[in-house]
């Protein structure tokens, strides 16, 4: 999912920079700091999850877990997100450095919603809450990060119209992948230490 070098033109890599720049200032006002090694971790898990690419045509898929990182972060998945892309291009190449913006637009901001979405559960309570609203919160980061990606791309140029349509169809596989995947690791959690997901 990640965008390379010369892929996009000036004004979109620009404008996700300074988009990225204004939602790192307003959110690293909420992280804590006794959340700081939960930060470290998840980023880790991200940068190497997002590292093991499965080549498919002009684009490839890989597991991106920011949902699963929005609903164990909250407020704070973007920086962790943010500095797992970092880390990615300039240790190895992974995207792009004029690209690290958007990026992190794309897959930082449905980690944010993921964890709103994830959040609803307190509304409700039956069996398997903790699963679906998981699942739900795990999916919809991939869906909504595959649909910035497209718009990314469609805003280059219309030449990239069938390539944003090809990237679509290839993650919807990951979509329903990582909402299950999620969805467990929430229901896990949430019966042997509810305090990681913020139980209210």
């Amino acid at each position: 999912m990640h965008i390379s070098d010369g892929v996009l033109s000036a004004p979109v890599w620009m404008a996700g920079y300074a988009a990225a720049a204004g939602i790192i200032a307003a959110s690293i006002k909420k992280i804590k700091v006794d959340n700081m090694p939960k930060v470290a971790v998840m980023t880790s898990a991200f940068f190497v999850a997002s590292l093991i690419r499965v080549p498919l045509g002009p684009t490839s898929v890989h597991l991106v877990l920011n949902g699963l990182v929005g609903i164990i972060l909250g407020p704070a998945a973007f920086i962790s997100i943010f500095v797992g892309l970092v880390l990615q291009a300039f240790l190895f190449q992974h995207g792009g450095i004029t690209t690290i913006g958007i990026n992190a637009i794309m897959m930082g901001t449905p980690a944010l919603l993921a964890y709103k979405i994830f959040n609803l559960r307190n509304k409700f309570n039956f069996k398997r809450c903790e699963f679906i609203f998981g699942a739900l919160a795990g999916g919809s980061g991939v869906f909504f990060g595959t649909g910035i990606l497209a718009l990314a791309l469609v805003t280059t140029g219309s030449e990239f119209v069938g390539v944003a349509k090809y990237a679509v169809l290839a993650h919807l596989p990951m979509m329903i992948i990582e909402g299950i995947m999620t969805g467990f690791i929430a229901s896990y959690l949430m019966k042997v230490k509810p305090e990681i997901l913020g139980r209210r």
